[in-house]
């Protein structure tokens, strides 16, 4: 018997009613998870591409090439955050990102993954964020690089501007200068680098856990009434 609650705005059910509800989302769960299990194969199936240029950025270890970031594993991931060089700090939105993934590289590590993250900001402003937002992750700089620009996460003045910036394969135009996105890379046993895969936008949801869990919770992402969806996210420091 369904007795709504105005206070809740729910269908408050007995409990038999309330576990064949449940049994029945179950179902569309279960398929959801088989179609995510056949998109991330597809994903590991995509062709690879050759990287041809030696990029060089700038470490706490001095200056890297990608294939030595890597650190002897055959697998990387670079996180694309957001910090222009003229920025005082780095996205809030990409520090949420690094907020769920900071305490991760340590099993990623243990799977032949090395993770960090990547900017166009100079090292010294990187690491000094880096030291307040409490974070142990490589990070490094690719301002001597055109790093950014191959990888479509960084644009000019005048592309921004004009409405001519190149942002997830040309999908759609970015409001700044700096984008977020992140990019997968593989190191066979002679040497050689390969790109197996970017993602940007939307595309990075499954790594923000934090919006995972909301999406469980009655009020969900709760952002219809923001003027733009991440609008509510601050630095972990500047919560009240």
């Amino acid at each position: 018997m369904k007795d709504k609650v105005k206070s809740t705005g729910h269908d408050i059910v007995s409990g038999e009613e309330w576990i064949e509800a449940q049994k029945k989302h179950l179902v569309r769960e279960k398929e959801f998870t088989k179609s995510r299990d056949k998109l991330s194969e597809a994903r590991r199936k995509l062709p690879w591409r050759k990287i041809e240029n030696d990029y060089h950025f700038e470490t706490a270890l001095g200056k890297k090439t990608l294939s030595e970031l890597f650190e002897g594993r055959s697998q990387l991931i670079v996180y694309h955050f957001m910090f222009d060089s003229s920025w005082d700090e780095g996205c809030k939105t990409c520090s949420l990102v690094a907020d769920n993934f900071a305490k991760q590289i340590i099993h990623l590590n243990n799977r032949d993954v090395t993770m960090i993250s990547s900017s166009r900001a100079p090292l010294d402003k990187l690491n000094k964020f880096r030291a307040r937002m409490g974070w142990e992750f490589n990070w490094v700089s690719s301002n001597s690089t055109n790093f950014n620009d191959d990888f479509g996460v960084s644009f000019t003045s005048e592309e921004v501007e004009e409405g001519k910036t190149n942002y997830n394969y040309g999908t759609g135009n970015y409001p700044v200068t700096e984008a977020h996105g992140i990019s997968v890379f593989a190191k066979d046993t002679d040497g050689n680098v390969f790109h197996t895969f970017s993602s940007y936008a939307r595309g990075l949801d499954m790594l923000m856990g934090t919006y995972n869990f909301l999406d469980i919770v009655p009020k969900g992402r709760d952002e219809d009434e923001l003027s733009y969806t991440m609008e509510w996210i601050r630095h972990h420091d500047k919560y009240n």
